[in-house]
Order: structure tokens, then C-alpha cells, then sequence
């Protein structure tokens, strides 16, 4: 009869995962799955295992534990058999609500195969027709209200705060803000264009840019091609140089970036980070997986599949590029100077992009943006890159992992 030793109280939280083999001890004969073993010395257990996970479990569901304990006692099939219905929430929970499995070394079975055939675009254009339904004045209160406690969102920094005065979810996700509620940093160059959590920031390395640690994607697949110098206002660099190096433009500059992820509670439009001029557009559609820091810890390239819009052009130390990322359930990337965008169509062809110049006979500079200003919005959250030119003293004011808000500063010379 196959057991399972499980541990209760303060030994449940100092645990290991062991992978039991010829020399790990298993009550279950001709296996080998993943055992919950208390801690002591080496060979406490029948030998010191060829592998070793310390994890620390960070919720107290005490069934969960014990169906836990149940699955490390099954055969290989079995065990591939009875997780298949936590794969399944797994994926339909794309805001980290079974994270917790995965520090207790728990992996689904192909995931990243399986998310990536999930239809996100088709779910997400039907997400956001129900999102115009309007809502009846009685359901609006109720259904807001879980939404508000759930995403633990601020509403009295809305400009309005009666939740029957939206009509629709897609309202109440484009909300406005007072006008005093996010003051915009006056005295560094370089501001937050939205409320979020830092993911990452730094110079960029070998024309590489990091999603989250130790997870990157290249710079040429993210931005696409160079944009012709006859829409921008700088000098062509030497064709033999990097793509990183063809963006640095001025002697002495580096290349810096920044990545802000907008939770589902954050406020949804995001505004100019600095003064700069836009002078083109690219749209690239594509997937839209979720990229929430979970899951874009185990898809490399994660932002180079999705669907993102990439505003590119000049300020006063060269190259400047904001690139507004696309989401599940955000199939909508609105730039407010831009009526000629739509995002998330029923089809596109893998790879393709489309380019669109705002330096025209008629306007031969761009559209100019001042710092703070209004830029554009998504519906529910997503994700905004900065990707910019800038003397080697520029200095980030952050911390990875940190809240930051619209108007607070990012860094500056």
C-alpha cells in the first residue's frame, strides 16, 4: 500500500522537495515522483539525494497541501492523469491566483506549448464586447465593487467616484483621474508615463533587454527594423555598427531601457514620460499571452510575441522610443493622436508589422509631446517599455520589484 509521510506545523514550512532515486527512500515501491521530506541531517533519509529544492510555502490552504501530498504518492501516469485539471485553472487564471504551486516546484506539462495554442486573440476581442455591454444601474455597484476589491483599486483618486455613472466595464477601466492626485515631477528629465511595477530597467547589453531577471529578448525583434533617418531628426550612424549602435546617435550616449507592468487595479491610461517628438508608428499584431511577471518568467521573447504598438522619434539627447505591449483581455491599444490605429484584428500574418509616419509635407517635425501629457490608454492592464538614448551619467531613481506611479521620476542626468 503506497504512504505518504507528511509534515504538520512549523515542519511543513522548512520542507524539501527530493527527487527520490537509488539512494532517496520512497514507501512506494518501483517509483519515482517528487516526496516531502523533513529537514535533517544528510543521509537522515537513507542517503544524501542527488538534488536538492528548499522552498517555502507562502499559503495556508491545508487541503491543497494534502492533495499535494496525494499526488507526490502516484505513478508517473497517474500523477500526469490527476494534474491536468490544475493545468487548466493554471491557465485560465492568467493573474497568478495558483503562482503558489509553482514555488512549491510544481510544472505543468508542456505549458508554454499549451498557453501559446490558447486562442487569446479570439477571447480577448470577446472580452472586450462584453466589456461595452452596458451594465443595469442596480448591477453596476455591486459588480464594480468586486472588481474594486478584488484588484484592491484606489477610487478616490477617480475624477468620479459614483460607480453607477459607468455605464460599462470599459468605462470603469479607462477611468480618469483628479487632476491632483499624480503631480509630475518637474526636476528630473525623465518621468513615469504610468502606474505599474518596475520589472526591470538599465543600460542595454548586447542587444539584449531583459522582461523580467535573468529573461531577455532582442532589441531588433522588439522594435523591428531601423526606421529610415529621413523621418528622424538625427544623423544616419555607420551601417556596419550593431542595431543597439545604430540607435545611439550621439558620441558618449548609451542605451537605456525600462519596463513598467500595469496591474489590473492600476490606472489604465499611460502619458508622455519626457518632452520628445514622436515621428512614427509601428504596429506589430501578434499573440496576446498575459504578461503578468509569472508567466513572462517562463516565455523568452514573451513581449516580441505579443501584440504592441512602438512610438518611436527624438528628445533633447537622441533617440526615444515608447512601446505600449498588449495583453489577454487587452486586445485594445488606443493612441489618443492616432485614429488611423486598430489593434487586435480577427487576422494577421505571424511577423508582419505596419509602419506609419507622422512627418508628413504638411508636417515636417511630428507630433510634439510634453512631458505628463496624455498618450494613450488600454483596457485592463498590460505592459509599457522605454527603450531611449542618453549620456552615460544617466542615472535610474529605482528599484526593481518597486509601485511607482504616473508623474513620478524614473531617473535623470
Amino acid at each position: 500500500m503506497c504512504q505518504s509521510n507528511t509534515l504538520q506545523g512549523p515542519e511543513l514550512h522548512t520542507g524539501k522537495w527530493l527527487r527520490s532515486g537509488n539512494g532517496g527512500s520512497s514507501s512506494c515501491a518501483g517509483d519515482q515522483h517528487p516526496q516531502l521530506e523533513s529537514p535533517g541531517p544528510a543521509g537522515s533519509a537513507g542517503g544524501t539525494p542527488s538534488r536538492r529544492t528548499r522552498f517555502r510555502l507562502q499559503f495556508p490552504q491545508l487541503a491543497l497541501r494534502r492533495r499535494l501530498g496525494q499526488l507526490s504518492c502516484m505513478s508517473r501516469p497517474a500523477l500526469k492523469l490527476r494534474s491536468w485539471p490544475l493545468t487548466i485553472l493554471y491557465y485560465l487564471l492568467p493573474f497568478g491566483a495558483l503562482k503558489p504551486l509553482t514555488r512549491v516546484g510544481w510544472r505543468p506539462m508542456s505549458r508554454v506549448a499549451l498557453y501559446k495554442s490558447v486562442p487569446t486573440r479570439l477571447l480577448s476581442r470577446a472580452w472586450g464586447r462584453l466589456n461595452q455591454v452596458e451594465l443595469p444601474t442596480w448591477l453596476r455597484k455591486p459588480v464594480y465593487s468586486l472588481y474594486i476589491w478584488t484588484f484592491g483599486v484606489n477610487m478616490k483618486e477617480a475624477a468620479v467616484e459614483d460607480l453607477h455613472h459607468y455605464r460599462n466595464l470599459s468605462e470603469f477601466f479607462r477611468r480618469k483621474l483628479k487632476p491632483q492626485a499624480r503631480p509630475v515631477c518637474c526636476v528630473h528629465s525623465v518621468i513615469s508615463p504610468s502606474d505599474g511595477k518596475i520589472l526591470n530597467f538599465g543600460q542595454v547589453k548586447n542587444c539584449e533587454v531583459e522582461q523580467v531577471k535573468g529573461v531577455t529578448y532582442s532589441l531588433e525583434s522588439f522594435l523591428g527594423p531601423r526606421i529610415s533617418t529621413e523621418e528622424m531628426h538625427f544623423s544616419q550612424a555607420p551601417p556596419g555598427n550593431s542595431f543597439q549602435k545604430q540607435l545611439v546617435t550621439k558620441e558618449g550616449n548609451e542605451l537605456y531601457h525600462c519596463v513598467i507592468y500595469l496591474a489590473p487595479g492600476d490606472y489604465h491610461c499611460f502619458h508622455s514620460p519626457t518632452d520628445w517628438t514622436v515621428s512614427h508608428r509601428r504596429h506589430f499584431p501578434g499573440s496576446l499571452m498575459s504578461v503578468n511577471p509569472g508567466v513572462a518568467r517562463w516565455i523568452k521573447e514573451l513581449f516580441c510575441h505579443n501584440e504592441r504598438v512602438v512610438l518611436t522619434g527624438d528628445w533633447k539627447h537622441g533617440f526615444f522610443s515608447l512601446t505600449a505591449v498588449g495583453a489577454t483581455n487587452v486586445g485594445s491599444i488606443r493612441i489618443y493622436f492616432d485614429q488611423d490605429l486598430h489593434t487586435n484584428s480577427p487576422s494577421y500574418s505571424k511577423g508582419s508589422y505596419n509602419d506609419f509616419s507622422f512627418i508628413s509635407n504638411n508636417n515636417k517635425e511630428g507630433i510634439p509631446m510634453r512631458k505628463g501629457e496624455h498618450l494613450g490608454e488600454f483596457n485592463l492592464g498590460s505592459t509599457i517599455v522605454l527603450i531611449f538614448e542618453a549620456p552615460k551619467d544617466f542615472r535610474f531613481n529605482l528599484k526593481a520589484g518597486q509601485k511607482i506611479r504616473f508623474g513620478e521620476a524614473l531617473g535623470s542626468l
